[in-house]
């Protein structure tokens, strides 16, 4: 089926689940907001707050929670998802469309790779490279010799794999990327620092995306690895020797000092900062602009942010919160010399 035409309200149900309420046969060609939305297309709502939009909306069908199926009488999927069905929905309506196909004359290529691969204009394949099928690099993307990519994998404009890194199927590097860099390793010596060789490797799984110029260093002497269906947004630093473990999502600038180990299924906002060489446990999620300075085990939210005020405020509540050490011991002193009752 072409998804030129559009789909039925009723065939998306049958794809991607949940259960249809007024007309199945509705077509829809597009995916818009509640307020924007239009004839032949479809919207979804996520919250309450969104009600009064529904209510307002001139999309042709609507994507609902089960608890706001009422709300409407339009044509609706009931979805206990309604996000992840919209997300799958964009795609399917939305397909990946590469500009070009085979290999530009002007890409240096130095390994045999399969007939399906894309090779950009000025873009370079190093030797000993192992592409999978379908594997697409933009422009002037350089992968380095001995590097493995994983089928249908997306490399765009501008990528850099180091040498010897590994990339699972599926993997989207978007443009900027760069996978392998140098960890950052020096030894002191007197008023000097010596470099250290990082001869670890990155090796990432599959279904793994990475942002728009995020690094993400090679390890020092073992690897740095990102497990399955990682997703790291924009602008977000992996230091060498990191481990992060599978599905887990950090969003833009968002840095992770070496040697950290951090769980499964966790989430970082943004401008997280997580300093190095501790454990973050499974299903840990760390609120936007927090810092990490000890290992987590316990699943749950973390946060650390200061409350936004004023300046003026903010330089009262920091001198009150400079002085809490010292309260602190005399309470303990107070303590001391206070009896318990009874005694």
């Amino acid at each position: 089926m072409s998804t030129n035409k559009g789909i039925r309200l009723d065939e998306i149900a049958d794809r991607f689940g949940g259960r249809i309420e007024g007309d199945g046969s509705v077509v829809v060609h597009q995916v818009a907001s509640l307020e924007s939305a239009r004839s032949g297309q479809l919207a979804f709502l996520t919250a309450p707050k969104f009600l009064p939009l529904l209510k307002a909306t001139l999309a042709s069908a609507v994507i609902v929670p089960p608890q706001f199926s009422a709300e409407t009488a339009l044509p609706r999927i009931v979805h206990a998802n309604p996000y992840a069905c919209y997300a799958r929905v964009v795609a399917l309506l939305n397909p990946v469309s590469h500009e070009f196909s085979g290999v530009d004359p002007s890409a240096v290529v130095q390994s045999e790779i399969p007939p399906s691969t894309r090779v950009g204009a000025l873009a370079v394949v190093g030797r000993r490279v192992e592409l999978g099928e379908n594997v697409t690099i933009y422009p002037g993307c350089v992968v380095g010799d001995d590097v493995s990519i994983g089928d249908d994998s997306i490399l765009y404009a501008r990528v850099v794999v180091y040498s010897n890194c590994r990339i699972g199927k599926r993997a989207i590097l978007q443009s900027g990327a760069v996978i392998g860099g140098d960890g950052f390793g020096f030894a002191k010596d007197g008023d000097s620092w010596v470099k250290i060789p990082q001869i670890g490797r990155v090796v990432i799984g599959d279904d793994v995306e990475v942002g728009v110029n995020t690094a993400v260093d090679r390890g020092a002497l073992d690897d740095t690895v990102i497990g399955n269906g990682v997703k790291l947004d924009n602008l977000i630093q992996i230091a060498h020797n990191v481990q992060v473990g599978d599905n887990t999502a950090m969003a833009g600038c968002a840095g992770i000092a070496g040697s950290t180990k951090i769980g499964e299924r966790c989430t970082f906002g943004g401008a997280a900062m997580i300093s190095g060489h501790i454990e973050i446990g499974d299903d840990v999620h760390i609120s936007g602009g927090t810092f990490v300075a000890k290992s987590l085990g316990k699943p749950g939210v973390y946060t650390s942010i200061f409350p936004l005020g004023t300046h003026e405020e903010w330089l009262r509540n920091a001198v009150q919160i400079r002085r809490l050490a010292r309260l602190a011991e005399r309470v303990a002193e107070l303590e001391k010399k206070i009896k318990p009752t009874g005694e």
